[in-house]
């Protein structure tokens, strides 16, 4: 009885402590500056809202279209938020790339400004899975790009709202897209061949692999339930992920990129596991979108396989 008292006041004192830290973000840089450079016309001026779009569209358009990244470079695209200046970049851009779902709140705002362009919105065939609680205010799960069969369609998406813009090039954007989507399934039959004898309950940070378990046939457990990586940690949060790492016998515990990793670190202590990373490809880097999915899979193997 004691030993679970001190171990509730622990997990309390452990979560005041970090739920402050939490909150923040590291930011590395700003790509505020970035600009279409490029005056020939003919090419396709677009905008990406964040990095796995901003990967797709520059492999579908590749020399015929000039993309920029619009959320900076790594800010949290959840809680981002445009600029005036970001505003008059989107104005002069032809194209703007969307996840859709709600993921870009402030799309809503910019079509109010009466933007002349076109706003592609990737999730477009896409079946949503909405939110578990019904209190909660985020209704639907954003993270359909972690889903390579999903991210399948929105490469497509791009290609096609693309070939729209652009007819006379309309084969070479298709003809790009028809090679990415083979890699793409090339990563969704790895994935899949890979987990298919393994075990089926993971910890991960936030609540942001759901459309990738269900597509893989696995079980996601979260530290913050929320589909927004800032949501709140607590001690009876904390306590009940222990409980179920146990049952379940989970020995790894996953964190993010551009996360405290105390709270991931607290748990694996308690169970006397240890703690990787499962990225949500939110922010951008210097890896692709498909070996950013791979080390994700080598990282998910060593805790089910």
């Amino acid at each position: 009885m004691n030993s679970c008292v001190n171990l509730q006041i622990k997990l309390a004192i452990i979560a005041i402590t970090i739920v402050i830290p939490l909150s923040s973000i590291v930011v590395y840089g700003t790509n505020s500056n970035q600009q279409f450079t490029i005056t020939d016309n003919s090419k396709l001026q677009v905008i990406s809202s964040f990095y796995p779009l901003y990967e797709f569209s520059k492999n579908v358009g590749q020399e015929k279209v000039d993309v920029i990244l619009l959320v900076p470079i790594g800010a949290e695209p959840h809680d981002w938020e445009p600029t005036v200046k970001d505003v008059q970049r989107m104005q002069k851009s032809d194209l703007i790339i969307i996840n859709g779902i709600g993921f870009e709140n402030w799309v809503d705002d910019l079509q109010e400004t009466n933007y002349s362009g076109k706003i592609v919105d990737t999730s477009y065939g896409i079946p949503i899975r909405n939110s578990n609680d019904e209190n909660s205010q985020e209704s639907s799960d954003p993270h359909i790009w972690l889903n390579p069969v999903y991210a399948k369609i929105q490469v497509q998406n791009i290609a096609d709202a693309f070939s729209r813009s652009d007819p006379e090039n309309l084969q070479y954007y298709q003809s790009n897209a028809a090679k990415y989507i083979e890699e793409l399934d090339s990563l969704d039959s790895k994935i899949r061949n890979e987990l298919s004898d393994c075990n089926h309950d993971f910890v991960s940070f936030h609540n942001a692999f759901s459309y990738f378990a269900d597509e893989y046939d696995l079980n996601q457990h979260t530290i913050i339930s929320s589909i927004n990586s800032h949501g709140e940690v607590t001690a009876k949060t904390l306590e009940n992920i222990i409980s179920t790492s146990k049952a379940l016998n989970i020995k790894v515990i996953f964190s993010e990129e551009n996360i405290d990793t105390r709270t991931s670190n607290i748990i694996a202590n308690e169970i006397g596991g240890k703690v990787l990373i499962l990225s949500p490809l939110e922010v951008l880097s210097d890896e692709t979108y498909i070996s950013k999915m791979t080390q994700n899979l080598e990282n998910l193997k060593e805790a089910l396989c």
